[in-house]
Order: C-alpha cells, then sequence, then structure tokens
C-alpha cells in the first residue's frame, strides 16, 4: 500500500490505447481497413503471422536517380503492419554524392538518425530559431524532435547510407520547399508571404512542378 502510493505522488497515468484496455499484445495493421489519427483498425488476431512482424525491404538500395538524389524507403505502419499502435517505425535513407532531403517536417514524431556508410550533414532549427547542425560519420546517431525543421546533405564524394527511426508509426511528412513552390498557390501569396521576388518563386515552381 505505502510503495503504491509513493509511486502514484505527482505521476498522471496516460489512457492507453483502446488495443491494450482490451489486453492485446498488439494491433497489426488492418490495411483494407480505414485509416485515421490513431492509425490502422487491427487485424483478427487468428489471422496474424509472423510475416506481420518481419519487414525485409531495407536491405535494397532505393533509387536516387530524382531531383535531390535521394532515396527514402519506409518501414511504416502501411508498409509493416506489425508496428501499427506500437509508437515506433524505421526508415532506409539513400543519398548519392551531392544528394539532400530538404528542409522538412514530421508532424507525428521525433526522429533518431543512425549513418552507417559515408558522412552526412544533418541538423534542425529550434522553435527558437537556434541552428543546431554536425557532420556525421558512420556510427554517430543524431536525433530531431517533433515537428522541427531539419535536413540531411550528403557530405561526402561517395554514397552515404542512414538509417532513420521514428517515435510513431507513422511520423507524417512536409518538406518545405514543397510545400511552397510544389502546389497551386498563387505565386503572389508566396512572394507576400516569404522574401522572394515572383521571378524566383516561379523558377522554382517550375523546377517543383507547382502552378499558380
Amino acid at each position: 500500500m505505502m510503495l503504491a502510493a509513493v509511486a502514484g505522488v505527482g505521476h498522471v497515468p496516460e489512457i492507453p490505447p483502446p488495443w491494450l484496455i482490451d489486453k492485446s499484445d498488439f494491433c497489426v495493421a488492418k490495411l483494407k481497413g480505414p485509416v485515421g489519427p490513431a492509425g490502422y483498425s487491427c487485424k483478427n488476431p487468428a489471422k496474424v503471422t509472423v510475416h506481420d512482424f518481419v519487414f525485409s525491404g531495407l536491405g535494397m538500395a532505393g533509387n536516387t536517380s530524382n531531383i535531390i538524389s535521394a532515396a527514402v524507403t519506409p518501414a511504416f505502419d502501411a508498409q509493416f503492419p506489425g508496428v501499427n499502435g506500437l509508437g515506433i517505425s524505421i526508415a532506409r535513407l539513400d543519398l548519392a554524392p551531392g544528394g539532400v532531403i530538404p528542409m522538412h517536417t514530421h508532424p507525428a514524431a521525433s526522429e533518431i538518425l543512425l549513418v552507417v556508410r559515408g558522412t552526412i550533414t544533418a541538423g534542425f532549427i529550434s522553435s527558437a530559431n537556434t541552428v543546431y547542425v554536425k557532420t556525421l560519420k558512420s556510427g554517430d546517431v543524431m536525433v530531431f524532435p517533433q515537428g522541427l525543421l531539419h535536413f540531411q546533405i550528403n557530405a561526402g564524394g561517395i554514397k552515404a547510407i542512414a538509417f532513420p527511426s521514428f517515435s510513431s508509426a507513422n511520423p507524417g511528412l512536409q518538406i518545405l520547399d514543397f510545400a511552397l513552390f510544389a502546389n497551386n498557390l498563387p505565386t503572389e501569396l508566396v512572394v507576400k508571404s516569404t522574401f522572394l521576388d515572383a521571378a524566383q518563386v516561379k523558377k522554382l515552381k517550375g523546377v517543383l512542378g507547382g502552378t499558380g
């Protein structure tokens, strides 16, 4: 009784997700069902197999033949049903020489990046606009707090590989450049909401496929 009382002082327990209240050990994603902010609904446990808890896609390099010379191979809930509801996921990052993952955010997760090959200059910007940048080598790890703008750039002359892990089964993604220039937001509004001139905005829209 005494220990229970002491342990409870100042601690407000988190409300567990419904699948834990039901005393289930897991909630493998039912991919054919609806998906919402809490993730996918649960697959019938009788139909769950070991294959739901194994993902084999991270051993293959991604295709870096694109405008950013980079590829991300996700193992999120949509690709790896076993992580649904567990608050974790992982991905593979391939960066060709000169490759970059532009400024972006993950609205639903913090990220921790493990470099396994090459060198990567990575950084994030705090809400106070303080910049934290470091060039990482193989074996280095860097964390990026949830929701903050961050980036990764290949800092060497060889291909770089890293594995980012996330504190969500579906971390979400918004790339700043694409948010500004890869849609139909009118040029005049982009000009007024940034310090770019119209010619620069139109050029970037042309590069990234935007209109307006």
